[in-house]
């Protein structure tokens, strides 16, 4: 049972690879010779390149706020699917370009793609996963796309030897590696296709017993298993539970009519406001999104090789290849986090590697100040410059790249999470547009200002964490009411309203602790049949 659960797990998490490699992959086509010969002022001018790459974010931005919808109207795994297939138009597109307005075009579908699976794929790996992984399942995540970026750093660095790296450079060099965005695509889609529907959805629409079937093949036990049973009655219990909570707080607006519908969406996003509780959440889940992105970790994944060149490196072929150590620093530094990210409190992990990063920039900031004006004179200060590159992203593969993530997920109620997970993803992908836009300016008119600018961001996230944001590893729902101080106890009544469904099924009788407690043993004898 332990074995099939980690290989499900290692399975789920391969569908993000293609996030991965779509975010890196951009980074070392923007330099080549024959890139930049066919896109023209484009891939030069500092404001048009920064659109170039930063259209496809806003793109996924626009693909995040509408898959909420169709995840629920479609299903997960058809979302999925259609993300896939708008995925790959783009890329086609992108690929075949002869013209920068193609480029432009192809980004912002390929982002389309890229928000929409952001969302999907991991909404469906949480539900399909069994219930005692799910909490590495974003650190997980974080690991298959650090793994994807890094894929992709080292097949811009082969492919820009196609042809030479000077002016014979043939054009196959930007063209495969944007086509191989396909591959990994390719495969999510048609594996998908031969997956579930997420018992979850199917709960939800009224197919108990495929959901019963989905979970006793996904967890290779008999419908009639304690385990599984149990798991099936916890996810019919939280479906109760959302609609409910939405026929006591919205009664109005339960006519199922698509007019009381938006109206009723409209009014959940609103209690996250009107509440001083939610509205501090809010706060926290949109601003831990918006110092992760202005940590500048996204300009230098977008832009590492022309900032390499800024540092005294020579050649597209050796900045390249130092953007490839950035990719093995950061996937490397992201294992650890996946051991140890349920053990170490979410605050010393963000505020140390806030720490760590803004160090790497001001010190980076001051290098270029003294030495830019010579790098030949002054190798060794380049090449400090460069391995605090990989420091950086060293700190941000440990901390903030999973564990933003999950700070942000767990500080919610159960009946407000998904309207405040979609908040914080929206915050993420805006900022991230923002960057991926404004970096190239920076760094062409204000030079090493670009990382005193981002240094000091990430020290100030830091003392964010540090100052405004409570701990909240371990934390039982009631006491995160205490810690974001609800008068009302949101969390509380929530978890008394479930309880009380959760009994009325039958799931359990007595305290959470006892409950707790009877699923550990059943779960235990069933691992040993």
């Amino acid at each position: 049972m332990v074995r099939h659960t980690l290989g499900s797990d290692v399975e789920d998490n391969v569908e993000v690879m293609p996030l991965g490699y779509n975010q890196g992959v951009f980074s070392g086509v923007l330099p080549m010779t024959s890139f930049v010969d066919r896109m023209g002022d484009d891939a030069t001018n500092s404001g048009k390149k920064g659109w170039l790459v930063a259209i496809l974010e806003l793109g996924a931005w626009v693909g995040v706020l509408v898959t909420g919808y169709l995840a629920d109207r479609l299903s997960r795994k058809y979302t999925i699917f259609l993300a896939v297939i708008i995925f790959c138009i783009g890329v086609i597109v992108q690929t075949a370009a002869m013209h920068a307005a193609s480029i432009y075009a192809g980004r912002f579908v390929t982002g389309l793609g890229v928000g929409s699976l952001s969302m999907a794929v991991p909404l469906y790996n949480a539900e399909i996963a069994p219930p005692e992984v799910r909490g590495s399942l974003v650190a997980l995540q974080q690991l298959a796309i650090t793994f994807g970026i890094m894929v992709s750093f080292w097949i811009d660095y082969g492919t820009n030897y196609i042809g030479g790296v000077g002016a014979g450079q043939k054009e196959a060099a930007w063209r495969i590696p944007l086509a191989l965005q396909l591959v990994p695509a390719l495969i999510l889609g048609v594996g998908i296709l031969f997956m579930p529907f997420s018992p979850r959805w199917l709960i939800n629409n009224g197919r108990d017993e495929e959901a019963l079937q989905v979970l006793s093949n996904a967890r290779r036990l008999p419908p009639d298993s304690e385990l599984v049973q149990i798991e099936f009655l916890e996810i019919r219990a939280q479906y109760l539970f959302e609609k409910e909570t939405s026929e006591l707080r919205f009664p109005q607006y339960q006519d199922g009519s698509r007019s009381s519908n938006f109206k009723l969406g409209l009014h959940e996003y609103m209690s996250l406001i009107t509440d001083r509780s939610l509205l501090y959440r809010v706060a926290v889940g949109s601003l831990t999104m918006f110092f992760q992105q202005w940590t500048g970790i996204n300009a230098i994944l977008y832009y590492a090789p022309s900032i390499f060149k800024n540092l005294g490196l020579e050649g597209n072929a050796n900045s390249l290849l130092a953007t490839g150590v950035v990719g093995i620093a950061m996937f490397l530094a992201t294992i650890p986090a996946v051991i140890w990210i349920d053990k170490i409190g979410r605050k010393p992990v963000l505020v140390s590697g806030a720490f760590l990063m803004g160090a790497c920039h001001l010190i980076v900031a001051i290098l270029t100040a003294r030495f830019s004006s010579d790098w030949g004179m002054h190798k060794v200060a380049g090449w400090v410059a460069c391995s605090l590159v990989w420091v950086f992203a060293i700190g941000f593969g440990y901390s903030w790249g999973p564990c933003a993530w999950i700070l942000v997920a767990e500080i919610w109620p159960l009946s407000v999470r998904g309207k405040g997970l979609s908040i914080a993803a929206s915050s993420n992908w805006m900022n991230n547009f923002i960057v991926g836009q404004v970096t190239p300016s920076m760094l062409q008119h204000i030079s090493y200002g670009t990382f005193i600018f981002f240094g000091l961001f990430s020290i100030m996230g830091g003392f964010f964490i540090l100052f405004f944001v409570p701990e909240t590893k371990g934390l039982t729902l009631e006491e995160m009411d205490d810690v974001f101080g609800a008068g009302k106890k949101i969390a509380v009544e929530d978890q008394a309203r479930q309880d009380a469904i959760m009994q009325r099924l039958g799931l359990f009788h007595g305290t959470e602790k006892e409950r707790r407690s009877d699923e550990e043993y059943v779960e235990s004898k069933e691992s040993k049949n």
